[in-house]
């Protein structure tokens, strides 16, 4: 894990510019996201969340739909690549098992806010190559280049799960009600945006809003997080 050190994070939704923000304390974070050899590692502990197991209440029929069995990953499915097709409940099991949670969407942001402008550019121009293959092959876990913390794999490679998802829904709701009164002297449903040139960060909003906990989907992990103090 990372140290993510306490900082203000002002939320890309946010009609309100910094008025919006919050406080996040300082934190750890996994460097990248959890693999798919680790996951299995757990399931093998953990008969509960074995693909024919699994309760449909926690997680949808793609949980693990990619493998081959309950224990066998397959020839289509490597090791060391971030584990997808897992549920939010199984993904906060995993990271209880670990004694540790799922982040915050205020602290896997805040971990994952470019450090400059020139940054910035760079991370737009990664995810929205991601956003037009959403289905390609998954690298290997941690193959990015880490950021000013040394956390890797946040952006352009895949989603991931954060503890408080359904913010994003209600905030997303807030968010069009302020837009359609903004449209009528802005101009454009981004105008209220804390950054209007941080696209990835709106389109991982959007994203999150539309999530249900059973889903377990092809371009989404997660990795955990434990609180400095």
């Amino acid at each position: 894990m990372r140290l993510v050190p306490a900082g203000y994070h002002v939320p890309v939704h946010s009609t309100l510019g910094a008025a919006a923000g919050s406080w996040v304390e300082a934190f750890w974070l996994d460097e990248r996201p959890v693999t798919t050899a680790e996951f299995l590692a757990f399931v093998r502990a953990h008969s509960r969340w074995r693909r024919s197991q699994v309760s449909p209440d926690v997680a949808d029929a793609f949980y693990l739909a990619h493998w081959a069995g309950d224990l066998e990953l397959g020839s289509r499915v490597r090791p060391r690549q971030p584990i997808t097709f897992v549920s939010w409940f199984a993904a906060r099991s995993y990271c209880g098992a670990r004694d540790a949670r799922l982040p915050t969407e205020a602290e896997w942001e805040w971990a994952a806010a470019p450090a400059g402008p020139e940054e910035q550019v760079e991370i737009r121009e990664r995810v929205l190559a991601f956003y037009g293959r959403p289905r390609r092959p998954l690298p290997d876990a941690g193959a990015s280049p880490p950021n000013r913390y040394g956390l890797r794999d946040q952006h352009g490679v895949l989603f991931e799960w954060v503890s408080d998802f359904e913010k994003s829904r209600a905030a997303l709701e807030g968010r069009r009600k302020a837009d359609r009164q903004l449209d009528a002297w802005c101009g454009g449903s981004a105008a209220g945006a804390a950054d209007v040139e941080d696209y990835a960060g709106l389109m991982r909003h959007a994203f999150r809003s539309s999530l249900q906990a059973r889903f377990a989907l092809h371009h989404l992990g997660f990795r955990c997080a434990r609180s400095a103090r």
